[in-house]
């Protein structure tokens, strides 16, 4: 049967809406489409941007810690420099010489042989320590005590007879060396101090002055710095220091009969005798 004219203009506007719904939902879609591929580009974008930003933001808090940790450091070695000179200060204006005493009395220590015992100190780094010869002579068995209270073996790698020095070595490298001053710079009336073990009386620090300085010793030789510092058997080896805190000789001998007479080997002597050896033993110098 014939589609009757109303069937075919319903028919028709049916197929026209269907159409326009279909191209209507298309363009839709297709709008919805743009429209987050957008909002998509736009958060990569963001994000992008984000990340750049963070990287950046971390480098220079990277560079900021960085420069806080470096300025700590030089404060704290400022702060060191500061307590070092203040010691000092103390001392060269008073006799008070606790803080010179509480920085170089760590770096002392104790020798003790099968036959004797005598001083010592940290000479240089990497657990090197000089004393006298005759503190040495002898023995068959020896042990260092360093501050800390420790006992360690030690190790001897030559002497000087002439000037009654022994180079010793321990196998530990924390501690610090003393410094050596220019023993041609004393000058008679410097305020000193001896630090040693009289009569096994460990880390004990007795005061004084230079006495004289150039004095000849038993080697004959004007190597010697005289002072009224109180030296008995035991502070063999241990330091002279002024009030710098650095060593102007090792505390050598001292007249028996008198009372307050005592020799040290100056310095630059130390230091010869010293490299020296060392020269020998390990065919480098050491200060």
């Amino acid at each position: 049967m014939a589609l009757q004219r109303q069937h075919k203009i319903i028919i028709g506007s049916v197929s026209s809406l269907l159409i326009l719904f279909m191209l209507l939902t298309s363009i839709f879609i297709y709008t919805l489409f743009l429209k987050q591929n957008q909002d998509y580009n736009e958060l990569s974008n963001k994000i992008e941007h984000l990340q750049t930003e963070t990287e950046s933001q971390l480098g220079e808090l990277t560079d900021s810690v960085l420069e806080a940790k470096e300025s700590l450091t030089s404060l704290g070695l400022q702060v060191g420099s500061i307590d070092t000179e203040m010691n000092q200060l103390k001392a060269s204006v008073s006799s008070d010489f606790s803080g010179i005493v509480e920085d170089s009395i760590k770096s002392v220590v104790t020798i003790k042989t099968d036959i004797s015992q005598g001083s010592g100190f940290f000479i240089a780094d990497g657990g090197y320590i000089v004393t006298n010869a005759h503190v040495m002579e002898g023995a068959t068995r020896a042990a260092i005590i360093t501050y800390d209270g420790e006992s360690h073996t030690v190790y001897k790698l030559g002497e000087n007879s002439e000037m009654d020095i022994t180079l010793l070595r321990i196998n530990e490298t924390k501690y610090s060396p003393l410094d050596l001053a220019d023993s041609d710079d004393v000058k008679q009336g410097e305020q000193v101090i001896a630090i040693g073990n009289p009569l096994g009386l460990q880390f004990s620090v007795t005061e004084g002055i230079v006495s004289g300085v150039h004095r000849t010793g038993l080697n004959t030789l004007p190597v010697y710095i005289q002072t009224d510092a109180a030296l008995n058997p035991g502070n063999s080896g241990g330091p002279l220091i002024d009030k710098e805190g650095k060593v102007i000789g090792i505390n050598n001998f001292k007249i028996g009969t008198s009372e307050n007479i005592g020799f040290a080997l100056e310095s630059n002597s130390i230091k010869e005798a010293v490299n020296n050896i060392a020269s020998q033993a390990l065919n480098q110098t050491l200060i």
